[in-house]
């Protein structure tokens, strides 16, 4: 077969991805094999493929890939999450621009229009990941909101409510105006804003007396109930059990005394809204105090605010200023830095808001959860996250989990005519209940109504890693072979809504952990340390990308620079990087194939040696791939298979056993050479996916149906520790050889001579056919002492002579050696400087402190050569 002279990655991709899929090689059921499972962190229904997702699922079809070829039976469920506040924004601006309004629907025909809606838009995101090379078993796609999972979200509220720890609440909760819902408090995002402070008198009724206050909020005036001072405070004692009149209504207040107060703070007196202000509600609470809601759910103001009626609440705090200077209770205005809250989803600012919402009690479920991290029963990657975990655990809140929404699991309550309720799993099974309930056999579905809200889209991804496998249905034994799951590869911005929800669920539902490892991944970036957004114009489109420099380019840029946990800075250099690779990795297949083969040939002995150490030097790069993986150093092991295939592998293995111009090369060189070149596809395989599957498709023979990814990982032989270490003596004199050709203007082609004066480190003759091969030397002799008149370079304590006769320079050559020797004191000093440290030496471990000595020793018999090659040249 004719092999491409340029590497075409659309085609190989397209061509590859659909025999993986043709012949089910991402498909897993359980059999025999030790399983190895991932869930993927469901990206929302609406969305499209962003640089975080490619992070991400890059990493996530690297373990899968790997776990595959270590014999496992892996299995990678995909799937989509239903989204609840951002679908159904869609859905209704999609509505509005065809002049319908929300308003006018009923919920079943909403509902009808958000499910026609999810299937020609959803799912879009999990096609493109195939463009990417995820290996997902696509036969278990799931979604949060199809009839497995939403079965599972029911049985799993219902099973709470009967356990005690669901319950309907009156509270102050996070409203978000534009999707006209209560959020939990991890969905608000505190950002520091630069507002101000105004400051606002109010009369003392039927006195000529003034308190003034301090607010962020003037639009809230006109639901203030009290006025509140500490009764501490000496210079308001006199105010206690009058009122005041609320500015521009003139309602009258009382004045309360309450110790929450800070005498030091302000003005020391606080306006009291109990309606719009967490601590306000509280110490309304206290002092039974009226509350008086005078913003609707959209933000606009309600017919309880007397004024501004039905303007935006923004629009009102501009219009009231001049209103209240008007009215001369306007005493200054200062800037103000303070923290707003914003919703999570939408992005406007939050509302606390009064509203009856259903609550998970969660401090007796967040225990064995917080042990679970505490002890590394699941570990995280990186550990710097336990404490983060730590902290919310430790001070977590019941979960507001009712949203006022159409889109969603509807909450399984019912309510009789009476406003009593019964919990159930089905309309059916309510109107038992609620017949035993009420004793009253004659009741009908009439005479029962289900609760209109919906539950906040975590109630539904929390049980995740159960639900993908059907786990809350005791028919269903696959859950027992997949779960616990392996690991879970996501953003640590989600490890309070998602990952320790979902650890709290398996030990709730399973009595263990969902997964083992968390690997979080960092922010995407650009190359300025800005977060990617479309407004920026820096988030490029990852299918383009794909388009330009080849999935596996991608995949690999992206890995370059991304520690776990830490951020990456995006640049388009890592990708074309990543791309060049491929190509390097291309011509190295083209060259090794345009070999002509003689089987009657001996095998070179440099050919010999170059085989031994190459495959010292690969078993050497196995151990050393798998501690970092073992460590999710995932990073670290592609730079190892790269730095392996790209200096190692091509840069000299290929070198040395490359035959001569228009030669053909030995059989066994060659068989070795494919034999080491397909163990080479084998590890890069998870990293590059479509070229490793491509060559190593035609390194050998293969059949029908076989692939390289479901063949086994090559494992590691003996490490010639003493080979590895003389092959690096060799490459560091071919390249002095190489050196001394350049500064000289040699050509490759001109044979040369090397003499060497062999130290006690730096020559083994062992070595020597690899040099004369890859230095072109016509031959290589030892000799007793430093050759006078010769270029000279050394290699620890082994001097190297090429004799050129005139065209040495004496003078250039002391220049350079008492370059060196100036060089290697500067380096020897720092060595020193470590040494004569106390505080490194009985602080770091002893196999760093021996790494230095080490150094040092070789120093210094490098500075006693060089000084004696010095004094050669000047006799």
């Amino acid at each position: 077969m004719e092999i491409s002279g340029k590497y075409e990655p659309t085609l190989v991709e397209d061509k590859w991805y659909k025999y993986w899929m043709d012949n089910k090689f991402f498909h897993s059921t359980p059999d025999e094999r030790e399983p190895y499972t991932i869930v993927i962190p469901p990206p929302n229904v609406t969305g499209v493929l962003h640089m975080g997702h490619m992070l991400n699922n890059t990493i996530q079809d690297i373990l899968v890939r790997r776990a595959r070829m270590l014999g496992k039976n892996a299995c990678w469920v995909p799937g989509t999450d239903h989204a609840s506040i951002a679908t159904e924004a869609k859905v209704v601006a999609k509505l509005e621009k065809e002049g319908i309004k929300k308003s006018s629907l009923t919920r079943e025909s909403f509902l009808e229009h958000a499910w026609e809606w999810k299937e020609k838009h959803g799912g879009i995101i999990l096609e493109q990941l195939k463009k990417l090379g995820a290996s997902c078993d696509w036969d278990r796609t799931c979604f949060t909101m199809d009839e497995e999972r939403s079965n599972s979200v029911i049985k799993v509220f219902v099973d709470l409510h009967n356990k005690g720890l669901i319950y309907r609440g009156i509270r102050m909760v996070n409203w978000d105006p534009a999707a006209k819902t209560a959020l939990s408090d991890e969905e608000v995002i505190y950002k520091e804003e630069q507002s101000k402070l105004y400051y606002v008198r109010y009369k003392i009724e039927d006195e000529n007396e003034w308190v003034t206050v301090a607010t962020t909020r003037p639009e809230t005036i006109l639901g203030d109930t009290a006025i509140c001072v500490n009764p501490n405070d000496e210079r308001f004692k006199h105010l206690a059990g009058k009122r005041v009149l609320v500015p521009l209504i003139n309602r009258s207040v009382p004045i309360i005394m309450d110790e929450y107060v800070d005498m030091e703070f302000g003005t020391g007196c606080l306006k009291i809204t109990p309606a719009h202000d967490v601590n306000d509600y509280e110490i309304g609470l206290r002092h039974n105090l009226e509350i008086i809601d005078t913003f609707n759910d959209d933000g606009t103001l309600s017919e309880a605010a007397q004024l501004f009626v039905g303007e935006d609440r923004f629009d009102v705090r501009k219009k009231i200023v001049p209103e209240l200077e008007k009215a001369g209770n306007l005493v200054k205005v200062e800037n103000y830095t303070n923290k707003v809250g914003f919703s999570e989803r939408t992005g406007v600012a939050i509302e606390p808001k009064i509203s009856a919402q259903w609550f998970l009690k969660m401090t007796e479920l967040a225990k064995p959860a917080l042990d679970a991290v505490e002890n590394d029963d699941v570990e995280f990657h990186p550990k710097k996250f336990k404490n983060l975990y730590r902290h919310w655990m430790e001070n977590v809140k019941d979960w507001c989990i009712s949203r006022q929404l159409w889109w969603g699991h509807r909450i399984p309550v019912y309510y009789l005519e009476d406003g009593s309720y019964v919990v159930a799993t089905s309309a059916e099974e309510a109107l038992k209940l609620a017949q035993q309930k009420t004793g009253n056999t004659s009741l009908t579905s009439a005479h029962i109504k289900q609760e209109e809200d919906v539950l906040d889209t975590w109630a539904s991804s929390w049980l995740w890693p159960i639900s993908v496998f059907d786990g809350f249905n005791p028919e269903n034994n696959e859950i027992d072979y997949y779960y616990p799951t392996n690991d879970l590869v996501t953003g640590h911005d989600i490890i309070f809504f998602w990952v320790a929800r979902m650890i709290i669920a398996g030990y709730e539902f399973r009595g263990t952990f969902p997964f083992k490892n968390v690997y979080f991944t960092g922010m995407v970036r650009d190359k300025q340390g800005r977060k990617m957004s479309k407004q920026l114009g820096n988030s490029p489109d990852p299918l383009d990308l794909i388009a330009k420099y080849g999935a596996d380019g991608v995949r690999v840029g992206m890995l370059f620079c991304s520690p776990a946990g830490g951020d990456l800075l995006f640049d388009e250099a890592l990708p074309e990087q990543g791309r060049n690779f491929t190509a390097k990795i291309w011509n190295a297949f083209r060259l090794v194939k345009s070999w002509e083969v003689d089987n009657t040939i001996e095998q070179p002995e440099h050919s010999k040696l170059a085989i031994e150490w190459f495959a010292s030097k690969l078993s050497k790069t196995i151990v050393e791939m798998d501690d970092h993986f073992s460590k999710f150093r995932i990073s670290d092991a592609l730079m190892l298979i790269y730095t392996t295939i790209r200096d190692e592998f091509s840069s000299w293995l290929l070198e040395v056993v490359k035959p001569a111009y228009q030669q053909p090369i030995d059989g066994k060189t060659y068989n070795q050479l494919i034999e080491l070149f397909d163990k080479v596809m084998r590890l890069l395989h998870p990293f590059m996916p479509f070229i490793s599957e491509e060559i190593w498709q035609q390194l050998a023979p293969r059949k029908q149906g076989e692939s390289i990814m479901v063949s086994l990982l090559p494992q590691a032989g003996e490490i010639d520790e003493a080979l590895l270490e003389k092959m690096d003596d060799a490459k560091e004199i071919i390249s002095g050889i190489r050196n001394v050709r350049n500064e000289a203007g040699l050509a490759m082609k001109e044979q040369l001579e090397l003499q060497v004066n062999q130290g006690t480190k730096g020559f083994d003759a062992q070595l020597t056919p690899v040099i004369v091969k890859m230095g072109n030397l016509s031959g290589l002799s030892l000799v007793d002492a430093d050759v006078k008149g010769a270029v000279s370079f050394r290699v620890k304590t082994s001097g190297f002579f090429i004799s050129l006769g005139d065209k040495i320079d004496v003078e250039e050559e002391l220049k350079k050696l008492t370059e060196e020797l100036q060089y290697t004191k500067g380096f020897l000093n720092s060595v020193m400087k470590k040494l004569s440290n106390e505080r490194f030496v009985s602080g770091a471990p002893a196999q760093v402190v021996d790494v230095e000595r080490k150094k040092q020793a070789d120093a210094e018999e490098k500075i006693k050569a060089i000084e004696a090659r010095i004094e050669g040249l000047k006799a």
